[in-house]
């Protein structure tokens, strides 16, 4: 113990340590710079400023604070990316720095402590996931083979507009079923639709979609969690987690004592990849890395599957709504894409994939529609896994990043009259949606683009054209439309799109 008279001596040195750091702490804070931020309050930070339509209230922020602006989520640094220079900045100059995931709750409970793609944090067991969905399950030579179900499913669905043509028809209806119908074709090997099990999945499928758009205040401001019992939220993720794991627990197991009875429970499979669907190919995949380091496990297939039924369904459903509002809205283009369809497919019943190719227009159209109508106009999060500088600015590791892409496609320094529709503006223009061009990014880009963007574009181009081949769509007599949005990750059209079906003469 030391004497009380020689405790000031043996504090000096302590006390000049402390005084050493404050000054290097104060003075490393002082030579960073931080991009630009609105003013914040105690405990909420920016949280106050979002809004039910994020997309839009970050634009209005980022015209006055710039296009590389940071916000605060309760304590979470956000840094928000509202143009293309800033985009390239983020999803290719420093892709590697950005390209982790915060781990939202709601997330991390519905997608299996997020072991699928969308989800996952970088690392291996993401990197090895993703390779085996590209390679396996959404390479250019998978998507082609499931060619027959897409235009099988179209078909379908043309027959059925057709059907209802002396009444209203439900076109978000018809589109929903038919992404899901693909989908589930090519997935899980059959389609579940109409009633009973079907109808359960298709509601326990939207809900988790739903779910998936919160912004959760447990995650920014953890005390205040107990809101979410309250509230209900806690009981509804766990009601709609167990309800998709019961569904997709049956049809793994249903699966794999399947392949047991076939195989006697040894072998490599009786089918070749060309011939089965996704949930035979992962299954497979498990079986011959089962003594290995293979990341698929159970709840890697089921998180997956989510991936693909979320992903593939929604997003395309939603896409083509809004197109075709976007098309009863200007009339004038939609004869123009109509007559470019049918001069093209000539007289013919239905327009295959083969047509596409040739439709210069359509692609125009569907390019347009996808700029002005972003299906998710804020890419999912990033979250950065290191200390970077970005366009002259610090950036903390740990920094979650909005990337909205509905803002950098409505830039008016990069478009000329944004807020109009002119597929035009793509005729003789390279630009595509597959990430290279940071102005127009509807399917994201960089390690964290979206690996479905080929099997989505060929379902959302053939119903497209076959749509208009077949139909001269109009609106109710009296009726206007409404363009009100649905908030969440995917912005649906909040009112069903009604509309007459004329059959079209050929």
């Amino acid at each position: 113990m030391f004497s009380l008279p020689l405790l000031p001596f043996y504090s000096l040195p302590l006390f000049f340590f402390f005084l050493f750091y404050l000054f290097k702490f104060f003075s490393n804070t002082s030579r960073k710079t931080f991009p630009p931020s609105p003013p914040k309050l105690p405990i909420l930070g920016n949280l106050h400023q979002i809004g039910p339509y994020p997309h839009r209230s970050l634009r209005t922020l980022a015209r006055k604070y710039g296009p590389l602006m940071l916000l605060h989520y309760g304590n979470t640094p956000v840094l928000v990316v509202s143009s293309a220079l800033s985009a390239l900045e983020i999803m290719k100059t420093h892709d590697l720095a950005f390209s982790s995931r915060p781990k939202p709750s709601i997330a991390t409970r519905l997608l299996y402590d997020s072991k699928d793609v969308a989800f996952s944090p970088y690392g291996d067991y993401w990197r090895q996931v993703r390779s085996i969905c590209v390679l396996h399950l959404l390479s250019n030579k998978r998507v082609q083979s499931f060619r027959e179900v897409r235009e099988e499913e179209t078909a379908l669905m043309v027959d059925k507009i057709r059907s209802r043509s002396r009444s209203l028809v439900n076109v978000t209806d018809m589109f929903a079923t038919l992404t899901n119908n693909v989908v589930c074709r090519v997935a899980l090997g059959k389609k579940y639709d109409g009633a009973g099990e079907g109808k359960r999945v298709a509601e326990l499928l939207g809900e988790l979609l739903e779910l998936l758009g919160i912004d959760n205040l447990r995650d920014y401001i953890p005390w205040l969690a107990w809101i979410n019992i309250i509230t209900g939220l806690d009981a509804k993720v766990d009601r709609v987690a167990k309800g998709m794991d019961e569904f997709l627990e049956g049809l793994v197991e249903e699966r794999m004592n399947r392949y047991k009875r076939e195989n006697g429970g040894s072998g490599s499979g009786h089918d070749s990849e060309e011939t089965q669907d996704f949930v035979d190919i992962l299954l497979e995949i498990q079986r011959e890395n089962a003594a290995g380091s293979s990341p698929v496990h159970r709840d890697t297939i089921k998180a997956v599957l989510m991936d693909m039924l979320g992903g593939g369904t929604d997003t395309t459903a939603t896409s083509l709504v809004w197109t075709m509002t976007e098309l009863l809205r200007h009339p004038k283009v939609m004869k123009k894409l109509q007559n470019e369809v049918r001069e093209i497919v000539r007289g013919k019943p239905n327009v295959s994939e083969d047509d596409l190719g040739r439709m210069h227009y359509l692609k125009a159209v569907v390019k347009e529609a996808l700029r002005i109508r972003a299906p998710v106009p804020l890419l999912i999060a990033r979250e950065s896994i290191q200390d970077v500088k970005v366009m002259g600015y610090d950036i903390a590791a740990g920094t979650q990043v909005l990337v909205n892409a509905w803002a950098i496609a409505r830039d008016p320094l990069t478009w000329e009259d944004p807020e109009e529709l002119r597929p035009e503006r793509f005729l003789n223009n390279l630009m595509d949606v597959k990430g290279q061009d940071f102005e127009f990014i509807p399917f994201g880009a960089g390690r964290r683009g979206c690996p479905g963007t080929l099997f989505a574009m060929n379902v959302y181009e053939l119903a497209l054209a076959n749509v208009v081949h077949s139909f001269d769509l109009s609106l109710p007599s009296g009726e206007d439309l409404d363009m009100t949005e649905n908030p969440g990750l995917v912005i649906h059209k909040k009112k069903a799109l009604m509309v007459v079906a004329s059959p079209f003469c050929f």
